[in-house]
């Protein structure tokens, strides 16, 4: 699972495709403040982007993976990380994706990327990923 994660981050954004098949998956991360579940407008903005730039992504389903550091418990490292998949979804919702193409895992402060022992780490664990999957059908 590690391994899985750390390929998926070592992009923004990904795209994988063969002939005749659609995009495999796309990655974005939205990165946050310590102790915050803030999408600013920046971030937003790019997300808004990628969407625009894809053809067909509101017919993808989502899958959203929200991280913390490791400062603070775990206890408060879970609640804020549902805050900030919860708040990465309302964005996705304000962009007309249907709550029903979108699931959410909360890792809170457990199976981190980055080292956490260092700043530039936890500040890379502070992230929600956005996993847009096209529907094959």
């Amino acid at each position: 699972m590690r391994t899985l994660i750390f390929t998926l981050l070592a992009f923004s954004a990904l795209v994988t495709k063969s002939q005749d098949q659609p995009e495999a998956y796309i990655l974005k991360s939205i990165y946050f403040g310590g102790g915050s579940y803030y999408v600013d407008e920046y971030q937003f903005e790019e997300l808004q982007q990628l969407v625009d730039s894809v053809k067909d992504i509101r017919d993808y389903t989502i899958t959203i993976h929200s991280h913390t550091d490791n400062i603070g418990g775990a206890a408060y490292n879970e609640w804020l990380s549902e805050m900030r998949g919860d708040a990465v979804i309302q964005k996705l919702l304000n962009l007309e994706f249907k709550s029903n193409q979108i699931e959410k895992r909360d890792f809170g402060q457990f199976n981190p990327v980055y080292d956490n022992n260092t700043w530039e780490g936890r500040r890379k664990n502070r992230r929600v990923d956005i996993i847009f999957w096209p529907v094959v059908m």
